[in-house]
């Protein structure tokens, strides 16, 4: 794609009637979503850290705001097209449907079920099949070459970018000492244009997009091989840093969000917040955070959540031995009580370990208050005579 283009784009993101226009656009169905202060990112981080919590605009992600304005610059087709991994897809969809229009979605085999379901609760007709957001997109465009239908990419787009700088109009309007704002990166058409709008007004205004570091990775709305051809050439123009966390950082983001800010956010919503805690970005005196969207499988948040459990110690599993007689178990989970566990499972173990014959094994699962905890259970249980392996 041509520079002059790219140059066209960042024309536009300057002028605040075009952005003020992409705002109309949209105004009947985009929420103008909160900022949010943050006590513990801030105190972590060493700078006053705000949240600008898309993921509570209508369909979970800041990606109506993009699919909105493109469809404000249609001229006369009724049918669109889009290959995305699920917040594109539940975004074209609803304002598809509000707008009148059918839409038809290619969404990678793998998608998110409850993404997959949105979209179809949205109206839009869903295609899945290959591996990646990119095979989406060319079976996309095959379609609309096939159907006269309109393909709506989900980043790469003038007027796309146009709606998503609508949050960084938001922005300069909610934070007006804003100094460092930090995007996630997938596809580049957020950064691209909530980089454009803020510094056309503030060019001092540090922008930095965050990538992570894998594949496949729960930060799914973000797993794209590279930035399109035009949003490539804006951030290279616009962005001044752009960093990589890893997959565990941002597992710790989403649960940090989940307890303290009673935010529920996805993988891909969550890297910027895992960027500062992580030391990857340096907080300024007034830093924005975008959280991008909200959209995760319960199962998943389930998941992280575990983890995140176990790895602060709050959630152990042991394994001993106990005599296999009547009333054996029950002993043991006296003495688990009587520390203060709470016992979430248990699972007599018989096979691939040393026994005696008239033992058993025993792996417990157990909730406990801390680490420390953890530890006071286990030194009780061997003061009671267990032998007990932490696993």
């Amino acid at each position: 794609m041509a520079t002059t283009e790219a140059q066209a784009v960042q024309t536009r993101l300057n002028d605040a009637g075009a952005i003020g226009a992409a705002r109309a656009a949209g105004a009947d169905l985009v929420r103008h979503t909160p900022v949010l202060s943050s006590r513990s990112l801030s105190e972590a981080c060493g700078g006053t850290v705000v949240l600008k919590a898309e993921n509570l605009q209508r369909t979970g992600s800041f990606k109506l705001r993009g699919a909105l304005s493109k469809l404000a610059n249609l001229d006369g087709p009724r049918a669109v097209v889009a290959g995305s991994a699920g917040n594109h897809a539940q975004s074209l969809a609803y304002a598809a449907r509000a707008r009148g229009l059918r839409c038809d979605v290619f969404m990678p085999q793998d998608a998110s079920v409850a993404k997959v379901a949105a979209v179809r609760g949205f109206g839009g007709e869903v295609h899945l099949g290959g591996d990646t957001v990119d095979e989406c997109v060319g079976r996309a465009r095959e379609h609309a070459a096939a159907t006269g239908a309109v393909f709506v990419h989900p980043f790469d787009d003038p007027d796309v970018i146009l709606g998503q700088a609508t949050l960084g109009a938001e922005l300069l309007e909610d934070v007006p000492e804003l100094g460092l704002v930090v995007v996630p990166i997938g596809g580049g058409g957020l950064i691209s244009g909530v980089a454009g709008a803020v510094k056309a007004q503030r060019p001092d205004a540090r922008v930095v997009g965050v990538r992570v570091d894998s594949r496949p990775t729960i930060a799914d709305g973000i797993a794209i091989k590279h930035p399109g051809e035009l949003t490539a050439r804006l951030i290279d123009s616009l962005v001044d840093d752009v960093v990589v966390v890893a997959e565990d950082e941002v597992a710790e983001a989403m649960v940090r969000l989940l307890e303290r800010a009673k935010l529920v956010v996805e993988g891909a919503g969550a890297v910027g917040v895992a960027a500062l805690l992580g030391g990857h970005v340096r907080a300024a005196p007034s830093t924005v955070v975008i959280l991008s969207g909200g959209n995760v499988d319960a199962g998943v948040l389930a998941s992280v959540a575990q983890r995140h459990e176990t790895a602060a110690g709050r959630r152990v599993l042991l394994f001993t031995r106990v005599s296999d007689r009547p009333g054996g178990l029950a002993t043991l989970l006296e003495s688990v009580a009587s520390a203060g566990g709470n016992l979430l499972s248990v699972e007599h173990v018989r096979d691939a370990v040393p026994l005696h014959v008239r033992e058993t094994g025993v792996q417990l699962v157990l909730e406990t208050r801390s680490a420390e905890h953890a530890e006071e259970i286990v030194a009780a249980l061997r003061d009671a005579g267990y032998e007990v392996e932490r696993r």
